[in-house]
């Protein structure tokens, strides 16, 4: 990407906002920035304006404006955050915010842990979530152990599902597209006084490209991918201070897949089966005149995970199929104390158990099997912050945690996040420091043997701490905001599998970097979003890049809002260079990824009151690129549909 495009480009731009500033500045009826409403950050209602934690809150509108079909395709924009998968949609998929490991990602869905506890780090396939159940997407950056618990070492995201409408709402969405690809949706959901529903289906249905890379020899079969899910929530409120809840979220996804990357990786009938189910429920209540609020919150996920390659003309004496089931329980009892104006206290406790097991069996020269009995693990935890307002100018919150792991002991975690405001000069100082833990997977406590050590049950918690410095500044009354971070993390103790001693807490590494938001609202119907990220992730052993981490993120979005005519949204997206592994055979190689950029765009038109058709573009360039090498990705490709609200 060259400087100077990017330098002229930025130059143009402000020479026009500043043009439509001066004359628009006077306008009552202009809309500048909005503070979106967090949960996620201080685990209560919180105001972006007055946190001092680096979040993005991605809404509902900003989902329809986009057109995307995945959570991972939303993520790619966003500051801090890069986003790698195996292949085509429906492949492996994994983020990581600010440098750190995909597993020191914490997923929630509506505030509920769902990290597949039988992966071997603890990690959870992003591709299995579609857009169309989704209302909201809340992305904390930084430590956040102190309210998380676990995984949450360099970042938090928060999915929340769709809910209930102030009257009686049914939407319908169906589209097809490039590559075979197929969607469809419905939405039906309702309030009255006493309660409210929500009832949403997803369906994604793709014949995809070769996952192996079809740029490399041997490489031609497609590999599809097809997804059911379905969301349902429902509350009832006998008081007007009480409110029981109670939702499902289930997923039934099928994904065809190759051996590995690169040549000759292709396999004909690989296939990945992936179900998951989330249930949750609970109540809130309000006491002694609405100043101690109680939460209850239960909830229960289980996946089940299967692969069955069976043996195929170009691999005639191979066959292997595995099974994976896990289970997480979890009981969690918040209580807000709302003591002051100037305080509001959060105590709580909760309990987990996560259970997980694995069959594997495989064929040809020589066969394996390999047995994970059912283990499990136990985490009881208690929590405490305070959130702290004085005079509208300073915000703050301090926090800290203890968890008991059944294996490993106790790990203590704090966290500290002050933010001044100065509203005569609309600055904004923030800062944070906190630190965080991440406890050994069931597999790397318990694997058995197999050719040497694996499993290891003396094994400690991965540990982090990390900080932040951080300026917001707004102009032209709200209508031009900038933001800008330093951020740095440490991650000591953490587990990498040794050839003799099997699973070891060996490593240390550290990220540093910086993120940079622009937000500019020329016109009432004009919005451009401008996101930067440099980020340094180096292993402190070797000195050397972290894999699959880009040095630069760069991206671009300008949203135009037609009225009664539709929308359009234009987004460009810059990956910097970053290092990764390639195997040919039995043997690696450590190569450099070049960069690459992807333009977008997405028009919606609106043809009657409550219809309305979309198209949208991908890669409109062509671009040929790689995000993990020797996998295939997409070239430019389009989706087109319509949605029907009633």
């Amino acid at each position: 990407m060259s400087k100077k495009l990017i330098a002229s480009l930025l130059i143009v731009f402000f020479s026009i906002f500043f043009s439509y500033a001066r004359d628009e500045t006077g306008k009552e009826n202009f809309i500048g920035h909005h503070y979106d409403i967090t949960v996620t950050a201080d685990r209560i209602d919180t105001s972006l304006k007055h946190t001092a934690t680096a979040v993005t809150v991605i809404t509902r509108d900003d989902l329809d404006r986009s057109k995307k079909t995945t959570l991972l395709e939303i993520l790619e924009e966003i500051p801090g955050v890069s986003t790698t998968q195996n292949g085509p949609i429906g492949a492996s998929a994994s983020v990581s915010i600010r440098g750190g490991n995909p597993d020191h990602t914490k997923i929630l869905l509506d505030g509920v842990e769902i990290n597949d506890p039988i992966t071997p780090t603890r990690s959870l396939d992003l591709s299995l979530f579609l857009l169309e159940n989704i209302e909201r997407i809340e992305i904390l950056r930084g430590p956040q152990s102190t309210l998380y618990g676990s995984d949450a070492m360099a970042g938090v995201i928060n999915i929340i599902t769709r809910k209930n409408e102030s009257s009686p709402k049914l939407s319908l969405t169906t589209g097809s597209g490039s590559y075979g690809e197929i969607t469809a949706g419905m939405t039906l959901s309702h309030s009255h006084k006493n309660y409210d529903f929500s009832l949403s289906t997803a369906f994604l249905q793709t014949e995809g490209l070769s996952a192996a890379g079809s740029a490399y020899e041997g490489n031609t079969e497609k590999d599809g991918f097809k997804n059911n899910t379905l969301s349902a929530n429902f509350a009832l409120k006998p008081a007007d201070n009480m409110i029981f809840h109670l939702s499902t979220h289930m997923i039934l996804s099928k994904a065809e897949i190759d051996n590995f990357g690169g040549p000759y990786g292709d396999d004909p009938n690989n296939i990945q089966k992936y179900n998951a189910i989330f249930l949750g429920g609970g109540f809130r209540t309000m006491l002694l005149k609405n100043r101690w609020e109680q939460k209850l919150d239960v909830s229960l996920v289980r996946y089940q995970r299967s692969y069955d390659n069976p043996p195929d003309p170009f691999h005639v004496f191979e066959s292997d199929r595995s099974e994976y089931t896990s289970s997480l329980i979890k009981v969690d009892w918040q209580n807000n104390f709302y003591l002051h104006k100037t305080n509001t206290l959060i105590f709580g406790a909760a309990y987990q158990q996560e259970a997980g097991e694995s069959e594997y069996y495989s064929s040809g020269f020589w066969e394996t099997t390999l047995i994970f009995p059912r283990k499990n693990a136990r985490i009881t935890s208690f929590y405490a912050q305070d959130v702290f307002r004085y005079e509208k100018r300073f915000y703050a919150t301090a926090g800290i945690r203890w968890d008991r792991h059944d294996r490993f002991g106790s790990a203590v975690t704090f966290r500290i996040a002050p933010a001044l405001l100065i509203p005569e000069t609309g600055t904004k100082l923030k800062a944070t420091y906190g630190t965080a833990f991440k406890s050994p997977s069931l597999y790397q406590l318990y694997a058995p043997p197999l050719w040497g050590p694996l499993g290891n049950v003396d094994l400690n918690p991965e540990r982090s701490r990390g900080w932040d410095v951080g300026l917001e500044q707004a102009f032209l009354h709200d209508r031009l905001m900038l933001e800008a971070t330093y951020f740095r993390n440490d991650f000591d103790d953490l587990i990498q599998w040794d050839w003799l001693r099997g699973y070891i807490n060996i490593a240390s590494a550290s990220t540093q970097g910086t993120e940079f938001l622009l937000q500019a609202y020329p016109q009432k119907k004009i919005t451009l979003h401008v996101a930067y990220t440099r980020t340094k992730a180096i292993d402190n052993e070797s000195n050397i890049p972290l894999l699959r981490r880009p040095k630069d993120n760069f991206s671009v979005r300008l949203d135009l809002d037609l009225t009664k005519w539709g929308q359009i949204s234009i987004s460009y997206v810059f990956t910097g260079q970053r290092e990764d592994i390639f195997f040919t055979g039995w043997a690696s190689e450590r190569v450099t990824m070049p960069a690459f950029s992807l333009l977008n765009t997405a028009f919606s038109f609106t043809v009657s009151p409550g219809a309305l058709i979309y198209i949208r573009l991908h890669n409109i360039l062509d671009t040929e690129y790689e995000w993990v090498k020797g996998y295939g990705t997409r070239g430019f490709s389009f989706h087109g549909g319509i949605q029907i609200r009633y």
